[in-house]
């Protein structure tokens, strides 16, 4: 073998000593773990890791991850404001829709196509009623109800609700014909008390059709404390947000556009009637709107908000909640005023009401000659009584 020479070895050290580089580097890469086959973590992962890992040299910037938005505060409004409220709305709408079908039930008023709507909306009201103790006791201490109970509620809501709002339009369509079509609407008498009866079973149905997806997707979940009614679905947020869409639609806008096209020329037509009444009439019909507009907008308003925008600051999460828990009250108390917007301040309904006390005996032959009105003026009748109308109050 050739004796190696001075370059050669020098050589030699050099290649030996970076192969003995390598090989260390190599090694310790085995022994970092690499990030590969590990999804992309979130930010709330990130806290997480952070939190549980303190890394006294870390630099990155939290301020900006979205936290959770704590709503003790609005849970506890909540159980003392909606209870109170339900069962006040409760026993006002019970007392005045009991009246109005006491009335027609005692008196058998059955007549026009508006005796069966208003009694129809009587039943819808008094439906809608009934669900708001059940809501009470569970804001108040979870649902304690089952979850067939929570169906039904869900159902029978949904569709009192639904078919109210359309009977409500169907009586001011009921009335355009009454008094802006009189001529055809009395020589067609029979024919609108059929189609009113109609109507009304076809808007139950409907009614009960659109509740349908509350009846699917409603269940029991269960909570801290016990289990809570609600909607149950994989696409909740697609499925709230189908729903409350129709609604607005179906219980506010389209009932808004059909009473206020009808109230408007209903109007018009009274202003060139020559008759003593016809002023008051149209005050009836003005507070008829507003009283919609001002007890069904502020809540629509609200639903509308949370469904197109997505609120992530946590203070105006927390104020919609409220907003919507009070305006939402303030829409259940339609069920409270449509007796006497509807049927309380028309001239019969004070009629029958006090020949019914005097036949209880709660009422003196004095007292009914003052408080009733046997029989109304000609000049009154055609803004407070026609033919075709049990009173003409919207």
């Amino acid at each position: 073998m050739r004796q190696l020479q001075g370059s050669d070895f020098l050589l030699l050290v050099f290649i030996l000593t970076l192969l003995q580089v390598d090989s260390s580097q190599s090694d310790t890469e085995a022994s970092i773990p690499t990030n590969s086959g590990i999804s992309p973590s979130t930010p709330e992962l990130d806290r997480m890791e952070n939190s549980t890992n303190e890394d006294p040299f870390n630099t990155m910037d939290y301020s900006n991850f979205i936290e959770q938005c704590k709503k003790a505060d609005v849970r506890v409004f909540r159980s003392k404001f909606l209870p109170v409220m339900y069962f006040i709305i409760c026993f006002m709408g019970l007392a005045g829709n009991g009246l109005v079908m006491l009335r027609y039930l005692y008196f058998k008023r059955l007549k026009t196509g508006t005796d069966y709507y208003m009694v129809n909306l009587a039943i819808a009201d008094i439906v809608f009623l009934c669900t708001l103790p059940f809501w009470a006791v569970s804001i108040h201490n979870n649902w304690i109800f089952g979850s067939e109970m929570c169906k039904v509620i869900f159902c029978l809501y949904k569709m009192s609700f639904i078919s109210g709002m359309f009977l409500l339009m169907s009586v001011s369509i009921e009335r355009y014909f009454a008094i802006v079509q009189a001529p055809s609407a009395h020589r067609h008498r029979s024919k609108t008390v059929l189609i009113s009866k109609l109507s009304s079973v076809c808007i139950w149905v409907l009614a009960f059709t659109l509740s349908i997806p509350e009846l699917i997707n409603s269940g029991v979940l269960p909570v801290d404390e016990g289990e809570m009614c609600n909607l149950i679905s994989t696409n909740f947020y697609i499925l709230n947000v189908t729903l409350k869409i129709i609604q607005m639609i179906l219980g506010f806008l389209l009932p808004l556009i059909i009473m206020s096209l009808c109230y408007s020329m209903i109007v018009n037509t009274l202003l060139r009637a020559r008759n003593f009444e016809k002023y008051k009439a149209i005050k009836v019909i003005l507070t008829i709107v507003i009283a919609f507009v001002v007890f069904q907008l502020p809540y629509n308003s609200v639903m509308l908000v949370k469904t197109v925008y997505n609120v992530t600051v946590c203070t105006s999460s927390k104020n919609l909640d409220i907003a919507e828990d009070v305006t939402y009250s303030l829409a259940c108390l339609r069920c409270c005023l449509n007796p006497f917007l509807y049927a309380i301040i028309g001239v019969k309904f004070r009629n029958d009401m006090c020949k019914f006390f005097k036949d209880l005996g709660c009422l003196s032959q004095e007292k009914f000659a003052q408080w009733s009105t046997a029989k109304p003026s000609k000049r009154s009748s055609f803004a407070m009584d026609t033919e075709t109308t049990t009173t003409f109050s919207p």
